[in-house]
């Protein structure tokens, strides 16, 4: 890339900035690395900050109807406090965790639709401007990769994935928003159920995974929403048989006796989902990609919804028209 944007707060004149990440994905939890390079503008400047912002393109659901707005879910400092002379070019180097929680974006290297990024904060001469914004590829957890890979064996298929502002309740749910996987059912359960939801809320020791069921009604029974969670230790990657360990937790939400778990496990759901949005849960956008499963594992593609090249289009509009209005900030200062 080049030095793309000046600094609007401060003019013509100012210096700009460019960040670049280190190539490819990065997992939850693992170090995001790169370059903050810096170039001088007309005069002398006194560089008080370079931020770094980790930014999520998140969903959310009112009673008057539905938005996407950007949510700022981590800051980390990187560098500040010198002199930059004018014309002068610098590199800074960063490296820093990733929270578990933040969300994958592709699978097998095939993009899911969702939209992060890496923003950076110049702070000069006591202005502060939002100088660039790069896109972030996050690659899934091997725990998390494992759970996928069962269900696309069992031959259940990917629908599509969004981030939706709320939390999760009876989890330890860190972030403000969380990442809804939508999955086709397989076969064997197509007369059972509509489709089945999944979100990974990671940690250092493991997974939560969290199941709802979206359970066909009968000629003389009405559907249900169906909710279970389960845990999964990060060392258990190469010991567990997945396609029985998820074939066991489908079967166990099914056979429910009641809609849902007791509310000393989830708390209050409010409007029938273990999803504490306020004023409910909007359904997925219309992004949408499939798993078929094979020998080789997962095949992501393209189905329905948008085509591939409009799934670039509104992942790149979150990037060139992004509005610093709505900013939410759920993580901390580093």
């Amino acid at each position: 890339m080049v030095f793309k944007r000046l600094l609007g707060s401060l003019g013509v004149g100012g210096p700009s900035v460019d960040t670049v990440l280190d190539p490819g994905a990065v997992a939850p939890g693992g170090v995001l690395g790169g370059q903050v390079h810096l170039q001088g503008g007309e005069a002398d400047f006194t560089v008080e900050h370079i931020t770094l912002e980790l930014v999520a393109r998140v969903e959310a659901e009112h009673e008057d109807g539905e938005s996407e707005g950007t949510v700022v879910f981590h800051r980390h400092v990187v560098g500040g406090d010198f002199r930059l002379a004018e014309h002068e070019r610098r590199s800074v180097p960063f490296s820093f965790p990733l929270p578990w929680e933040t969300p994958i974006t592709e699978l097998y290297g095939q993009g899911l639709g969702i939209a992060l990024g890496v923003r950076t904060e110049l702070g000069v001469a006591g202005a502060r401007d939002k100088g660039d914004l790069d896109p972030l590829a996050v690659r899934p957890l091997p725990a998390q990769e494992a759970v996928l890979e069962a269900f696309g064996q069992l031959g259940f298929g990917f629908k599509s994935a969004d981030l939706e502002l709320g939390r999760v309740n009876g989890t330890g749910q860190q972030l403000p928003f969380c990442q809804e996987i939508e999955i086709t059912p397989s076969p064997k359960y197509a007369h059972r159920v509509n489709e089945i939801e999944l979100t990974f809320l990671a940690g250092p020791a493991g997974l939560e995974v969290v199941l709802e069921a979206d359970e066909r009604g009968g000629p003389f029974s009405e559907g249900r929403d169906l909710l279970a969670r389960f845990t999964v230790d990060h060392q258990d990657v190469e010991r567990v048989d997945w396609n029985a360990r998820v074939e066991e937790w489908i079967d166990g939400l099914l056979d429910r006796p009641v809609p849902y778990p007791s509310q000393d496990a989830y708390g209050d759901h409010g409007h029938g989902h273990g999803y504490d949005h306020g004023h409910g849960r909007r359904s997925g956008p219309g992004v949408g990609t499939a798993v078929a499963a094979g020998a080789a594992g997962l095949a992501v593609g393209v189905v329905g919804g948008m085509a591939a090249a409009e799934v670039v289009d509104e992942v790149g509009d979150f990037f060139e028209g992004d509005d610093e209005g709505g900013d939410e900030d759920g993580g901390d200062e580093g």
